[in-house]
């Protein structure tokens, strides 16, 4: 598929068979994901594969399925055949930028007026949503707004903070986000040349 196609075509989706992702694709699918850049080529951001049914509606319960279900969504965090919990450690980031080649003797390190373990976090996503699409399948990312249960749930470390589940399988009929209505910004809208 030409990248084109793959950008028009990734969008969220709300609902998935339960036919299984084969774990070459799965693999192919985070090793994108890795060729995020990544500060100080820090490589802070880990993944967690998830495909056990139970599991997965264990995740959809703290992903807020319950909530997406009541507004008429099918249940597509634990429907999903494949969850992929992406991870970022900011004291990755630290320990990378207090090495010699990014600080020099009697230096402070950087004061990360942006944080970039979110930044790069961010980027991965996007190359795992694309990836997925590329092989052919659907997609969709939702938030937690607990952290620390995902963490305790999977095993995470303190130091990952998981920032969302990605799910991953072979699109079914779905209900749209009513977010689609608005339509999407123009770009003369969105693009400033030179200057804002």
């Amino acid at each position: 598929m030409e990248f084109h196609d793959v950008v028009r075509k990734r969008r969220m989706v709300r609902n998935f068979t339960d036919e299984p992702i084969p774990g070459d694709v799965i693999d192919r699918i985070v090793e994108a994901g890795q060729h995020a850049p990544s500060a100080g080529f820090s490589q802070g951001v880990v993944y967690v594969v998830v495909t056990d049914k139970e599991m997965r509606q264990a995740i959809g319960e703290i992903a807020g399925e319950e909530h997406y279900v009541r507004d008429g969504f099918d249940p597509f965090i634990s429907g999903a055949p494949v969850q992929i919990v992406i991870c970022t450690s900011e004291q990755v980031y630290h320990d990378r930028y207090n090495e010699r080649d990014k600080r020099a003797e009697g230096e402070e390190e950087i004061d990360w007026p942006t944080p970039y373990w979110h930044t790069d976090a961010g980027a991965s996503l996007m190359l795992i949503l694309l990836a997925a699409v590329n092989e052919g399948l659907g997609t969709a990312f939702v938030g937690v707004f607990d952290p620390p249960a995902l963490q305790k749930l999977l095993g995470i470390p303190e130091e990952y903070l998981p920032i969302g589940v990605t799910m991953v399988g072979h699109a079914a009929p779905d209900r749209k986000s009513g977010s689609l209505k608005r339509g999407r910004r123009s770009l003369d809208d969105v693009l400033h040349r030179e200057r804002w």
